[in-house]
């Protein structure tokens, strides 16, 4: 009978003959191309713009802008509505006055996230309807501690003139009673 002789070498030459024949044989990714970044306008120099707007939380009333849409069984008792989730389409504008300007909308939803304090997480769009940003939009995501005096959210991007956008924005409150939050916003973004 035949004797085998097992080299050593073999599985190592069986292996790279698999990863050889798999690299050839491979399709491409057809869904994936590097492209030059002036393609989308980024040849031009980014700037830095600051936007200031009052942001009007309207949470009952006839005119209201924010409505619940989900909560815990816990959050009506819990002294911060922990597990409570608010949609809001509130209007964003030029002074603090809700008759003043109408610059844009706040669109989004803001959950308490907290047990231990006011807190929101905050997911929204700041979209303009005036001016030179009208049909722009600015996208957030962060935490809103309300009872801060001053509370700061990342600009994680935009759309329109606010593609690639990224900065921040400083939320304080101008005024609050039952039915209403008047939040002054500063926000300072990047974009090209």
């Amino acid at each position: 009978m035949a004797k085998f002789h097992f080299s050593k070498s073999l599985p190592l030459t069986l292996i790279s003959f698999i990863f050889i024949t798999t690299i050839s044989t491979a399709k491409s990714h057809s869904f994936v191309q590097t492209i030059s970044p002036t393609t989308l306008g980024l040849h031009k120099p980014e700037k830095l713009s600051h936007i200031h707007f009052y942001f009007h939380d309207i949470i009952g009333g006839k005119n209201q802008t924010a409505v619940r849409v989900a909560s815990s069984p816990a959050s009506d008792k819990s002294l911060t509505g922990f597990g409570s989730v608010m949609m809001m389409d509130d209007p964003l504008t030029a002074k603090s006055d809700l008759d003043s300007q109408i610059v844009g909308r706040a669109q989004g939803i803001y959950a308490s996230a907290s047990q231990s304090e006011l807190g929101f997480l905050m997911v929204l769009n700041f979209v303009f309807t005036q001016g030179k940003y009208n049909g722009s939009s600015l996208s957030v995501l962060g935490r809103n501690t309300v009872e801060s005096a001053v509370r700061e959210m990342p600009i994680v991007g935009g759309s329109g003139l606010f593609r690639f956008a990224r900065g921040y924005a400083h939320a304080s409150t101008h005024s609050i009673n039952a039915l209403e939050a008047v939040v002054e916003y500063n926000v300072y973004v990047f974009h090209y």
